[in-house]
């Protein structure tokens, strides 16, 4: 909205909310109800501030507001209570043109949920409340609450039926306080009253739940209140609703008993006999409506059984087919084996027959060669035979033996390394806990009885006898230990320089790799802006960003899954990994000297 036509008064207030203290806002906000209750504002004029109040955030703030802890407001629940009726009056007559998506499917479902919260808390409140006055008062906003929400609903029709959705509109229905409930059914009322198919929007599990309660609060309570409510609630529902009727009287079978017994002559009996009337229409229309349907169904079965006779017939010719099919198939299947065994047969007998051809030439081969060798050989080439053969036969069997040997042991082999696995993950597991034991308290060692020290005594004296020390003077000494001093303080020196070149080569090496990776990453001099320069000119940036990306390395190892660690579980808890951190802390270069 342009700044001229917006209200001076909404300006100044969303400023104050804009510049005060947060626990301010709830009581900057009830101001709202005094700008929108002006008496000198008409229509036009009403509907264009409420307009600037939603444009300018207030209403969000609203809703803000009552969705947080209501006991913490300055006020607690009267404070809450007029920012419900603030939130409605805000929201009824108002016509968003820009994203109307956003305020009609978003923010008026939420507003419906916060209301019903805060209806929520207040009825809990009101029922644990034991001094008169403090349940007079949650009595009372409670109410503000609920007109708030009927406001709201009766400004936007399409909320009847999301109120009804709403779980907590059902757990504000199902309670045993009279005041509460008498509120919550002049609420159902409202909604039937402005949306009278509301009911069969929601779910059947919702519309049960619903009219369950309604017959249940009949039939637990014998106050005239609630029994007027509620028949008038059954009532408005059943003339809104013709079809539900006929649920009353297949759910509720006691239902017309109920009322004609329990709550006849309680001071709304045109309602009462109004509400039966239409039962016992219902009932006698639906004895006809059974007759009718028994004899469609006898119709229907006497057709389908019809329909199944010709089908079988019909079916029976193809049958036959099917059954000479398969007998024909099963003996093709029974003459091809008899085929199969017959060929068999003659294989077999031709192998034999071959076996023995081979047998007979072979011999005859070996009676041919004996004529060839001489008479003293014979015994020699006889030999060399049977050793060749011998040979061959164990060749064969020592391979058949492995191949049946291994073929026995694979599965102990696959269990023998299992077991090598569970037991090297036991030990370290043994080992890991073994180390985290505490120390056991140290005990005093047995003393010696005296010939145990006697007979050691006499074993060190031995030794030292078999082993007499070598003697050296003083001054060799002295001259031995200078000399060791030296060498040591030498070593030292080398080391700690050696030790400081070897971390500037390091430093060196991780500031080139630095600038290495910068210069591949950086953009082309047609795309280089001025941002750019600045990780080049600082070497802070690079090493703050390569430092992050380091840290989310080590963040993403310690969310990894079981199944990816699986070879670190008998790891100490605050050891990381070198290889999974190694490849980003080898390019981090610290600015700075050693």
């Amino acid at each position: 909205c342009p700044m001229a036509a917006t209200d001076p008064r909404v300006l100044a207030l969303a400023a104050q909310i804009t510049e005060g203290r947060e626990q301010d806002i709830p009581q900057l906000l009830l101001k709202i109800k005094g700008i929108l209750s002006s008496p000198s504002l008409g229509c036009e004029e009403s509907n264009k501030i409420k307009q600037d109040i939603y444009d300018y955030g207030l209403t969000q703030y609203c809703l803000l507001v009552l969705k947080g802890d209501h006991s913490q407001l300055p006020g607690a629940w009267a404070t809450a209570a007029q920012l419900a009726e603030i939130l409605s009056h805000c929201c009824v007559g108002l016509e968003v043109k820009e994203d109307p998506e956003e305020f009609y499917k978003k923010f008026l479902p939420s507003a419906i949920d916060s209301l019903l919260v805060l209806g929520k808390r207040l009825q809990a409140r009101f029922i644990r409340a034991i001094k008169d006055k403090e349940k007079q008062d949650f009595l009372h906003w409670f109410q503000i609450v609920t007109d708030a929400i009927c406001w709201l609903f009766g400004g936007h029709t399409q909320l009847a039926a999301c109120v009804l959705q709403n779980d907590r509109f059902l757990q504000l229905l199902i309670t045993d306080d009279v005041e509460t409930a008498i509120t919550m059914m002049s609420v159902l009322h409202s909604i039937l009253r402005i949306n009278s198919s509301a009911l069969l929007q929601v779910e059947e599990e919702t519309l049960h739940s619903v009219l369950d309660e309604l017959v249940y609060k009949l039939s637990s309570t014998t106050n005239p209140a609630v029994g007027s409510a509620a028949t008038k609630l059954l009532l408005l529902v059943a003339k809104c609703c013709k079809q539900l009727v006929q649920l009353f009287t297949a759910r509720y079978k006691g239902l017309k008993r109920l009322l004609s017994k329990q709550w006849t002559g309680k001071g709304f009996d045109r309602e009462v006999n109004q509400l039966l009337d239409l039962l016992y229409l219902e009932e006698s229309s639906g004895k006809g409506e059974m007759q009718k349907q028994h004899q469609a169904a006898c119709i229907i079965q006497a057709a389908w059984r019809g329909f199944q006779t010709r089908k079988r017939l019909k079916k029976l010719p193809r049958a036959v087919i099917t059954l000479q099919r398969s007998f024909r198939a099963k003996r093709e299947q029974e003459l091809q084996h008899l085929t199969k065994q017959k060929e068999d047969e003659a294989l077999k007998l031709q192998m034999q027959l071959q076996r023995q051809r081979a047998m007979r030439l072979f011999h005859e081969k070996q009676l041919a060669l004996l004529e060839v060798v001489h008479a003293s050989q014979v015994n020699k080439y006889m030999q060399e035979m049977e050793e060749k053969s011998a040979l061959t036969i164990q060749r064969f069997w020592r391979g058949y033996r492995a191949r049946r040997i291994f073929h026995q042991q694979k599965q102990s082999l696959k269990e023998h390394k299992a077991a090598v696995i569970i037991q090297r993950a036991a030990c370290k597991f043994l080992e890991k806990r073994r180390r985290r034991r505490p120390l056991s308290p140290w005990k005093k060692p047995k003393g010696l009885t005296d010939e145990q020290r006697l007979a050691l005594q006499q074993k060190v004296d031995d030794y030292i006898k078999l082993h007499p020390a070598s003697q050296m003077s003083e001054e060799m000494s002295k001259e031995l230990h200078m000399q060791a001093q030296a060498k040591l303080a030498q070593f030292l020196l080398r080391s700690r320089l050696d030790h400081r070149a070897a971390q500037r080569r390091e430093a060196l090496l991780a500031q080139v790799n630095t600038d290495v990776e910068l210069l591949m990453n950086a953009p082309g001099l047609a795309e280089t802006a001025e941002k750019d320069l600045s990780a080049f000119m600082s070497r802070s940036i690079p090493v703050a960003t390569k430092a992050r990306q380091t840290h989310n390395t080590m963040l993403k190892y310690t969310r990894w899954p079981w199944w990816k660690k699986l070879g670190d579980e008998f790891m100490e808890d605050d050891v990381i990994p070198d290889d999974a951190i190694n490849t980003e802390l080898e390019t981090l270069f610290i600015g700075g000297r050693k």
